[in-house]
């Protein structure tokens, strides 16, 4: 793909999706957390190890929610250092946090969900870095490995 409009345009519906989750104004999981107990509790008569529990299901699903979202930063600022797009994920992430701390009283702040959702980032970062590595290149450069590889 010569241009990155289409990764930027994807990567700004994932945001306004990702916005529309964090600032729901009740946990968006709420409706389900009766039969996910349920279904922990079966798990766990099973043998399922008592770790895997609702706090590493809502862990695993935040750093799953930011993983797409490192990939399309990636491949919408090809020219952006690996920091600066982890940075970007660590920003939105806050942003997210921040809201719901001032603006939403049924949702809580949590230091672990900015952790988490960084991490998902840095996955997705790291899988197209991995997939397509950059190389020796100027950041202004119109041809990237990355823009390449994509076309």
């Amino acid at each position: 793909m010569k241009s990155p409009l289409p990764w930027r345009i994807a990567l700004v519906a994932y945001v306004i999706g990702l916005a529309i989750v964090a600032y729901w104004p009740t946990p968006v999981d709420k409706p389900i957390q009766g039969t996910l107990a349920r279904v922990l509790k079966y798990l766990h008569a099973q043998g399922v190890p008592e770790w895997f529990d609702y706090q590493f299901i809502e862990a695993s699903a935040n750093v799953a929610m930011f993983v797409p979202l490192g990939i399309l930063a990636t491949l919408a600022m090809p020219s952006k250092a690996y920091w600066q797009l982890v940075g970007m994920g660590l920003l939105a992430s806050i942003c997210m946090e921040l809201g719901q701390l001032l603006f939403i009283t049924a949702r809580i702040y949590s230091a672990v969900d900015l952790v988490t959702n960084t991490l998902g980032c840095v996955i997705g970062v790291s899988v197209i870095w991995l997939v397509a590595p950059r190389g020796h290149h100027s950041p202004r450069g119109p041809k990237t490995k990355i823009q390449s590889r994509f076309r």
